[in-house]
């Protein structure tokens, strides 16, 4: 089976919280109101306002407007200790946009026919970026299951599904993200060199599948497959994800066949869904 290549919509670089906020001038106040909430959902903790006029370096006053009208809007959550969080709305933003999702809703059927074939945990994720973003996720019916969410944004460079998003772009689009990457090693396993993953990439799209041998989570093993539709290219990618104890390089290997015939599945039927009336 034959990929289509397609350029992503957006192919720069993910910013670092500071140079978020600050590239946001660009976009005027909405582009810094989004980078504020941003900055706030992805902290590892709840953000006081200290926190947050240090990491984005604007004058005090506009930035504690800018958060007032966040938090009256919905958008953020002021709590009585004064830190930040992500505010109620925003899940009701989040919900209505995975419910409406057309390519979520067609793969949806086919990601639980993979998984009763393989008996593991499936996912289907769309390229946004530099990252992965994980829509749906069918869990695995053995004891031992993922600890990996929907919504959850993962690095191309390590990534099942990234890996094989990545070898549908064309050559250009796909050697400029590779220079633009920022690798960073989260397992021994982890592919750090844009010349050793650019020759992995040809070998996907010889094979049409791609493997993640422990490469962004110690222990954690994927096949994954791209999903293209012919008005559309890359719409998303399919994965089958186990423990590497159960996914030993012939249980892989053994999971290639369905992977493929559903990731076919689903691009059928995407290019009915979609194609113009």
């Amino acid at each position: 089976m034959t990929k289509r290549r397609a350029t992503p919509a957006d192919t720069a670089d993910d910013p670092k919280p500071a140079e978020q906020v600050a590239s946001a001038a660009e976009t005027g106040t909405l582009g810094k109101a989004i980078a504020l909430v941003e900055l706030v959902c992805s902290a590892q903790q709840p953000l006081r306002f200290s926190d947050i006029l240090r990491l984005t370096d604007q004058p005090r006053g506009s930035l504690h407007r800018q958060l007032r009208h966040l938090v009256l809007e919905g958008l953020l959550d002021l709590s009585p200790d004064g830190t930040y969080t992500g505010g109620l709305r925003l899940l009701s933003f989040a919900s209505q946009v995975w419910a409406r999702n057309s390519a979520r809703k067609i793969a949806e059927p086919h990601l639980r026919r993979l998984q009763e074939l393989t008996g593991e945990t499936v996912h289907f994720g769309v390229l946004r970026g530099m990252d992965i973003i994980y829509l749906d996720k069918l869990e695995s019916r053995q004891a031992v299951r993922m600890h990996s969410q929907v919504g959850n944004a993962s690095p191309v460079y390590c990534t099942g599904i990234g890996k094989a998003a990545l070898s549908t772009l064309e050559d250009g689009t796909l050697h400029r993200m590779a220079e633009a990457i920022r690798f960073v090693r989260f397992t021994p396993q982890t592919l750090t060199d844009p010349k050793i993953l650019l020759a992995e990439i040809g070998t996907i799209r010889v094979q049409g599948f791609a493997f993640d041998r422990e490469e962004h989570q110690a222990g954690i093993r994927c096949v994954a497959a791209s999903v293209c539709a012919a008005s559309r290219g890359f719409v998303g990618g399919i994965s089958v994800t186990a423990p590497a104890f159960r996914a030993q390089e012939e249980q892989m290997q053994e999971w290639v066949r369905p992977l493929r015939s559903i990731a076919a599945s689903i691009e059928a039927e995407l290019d009915v869904a979609l194609a113009p009336r």
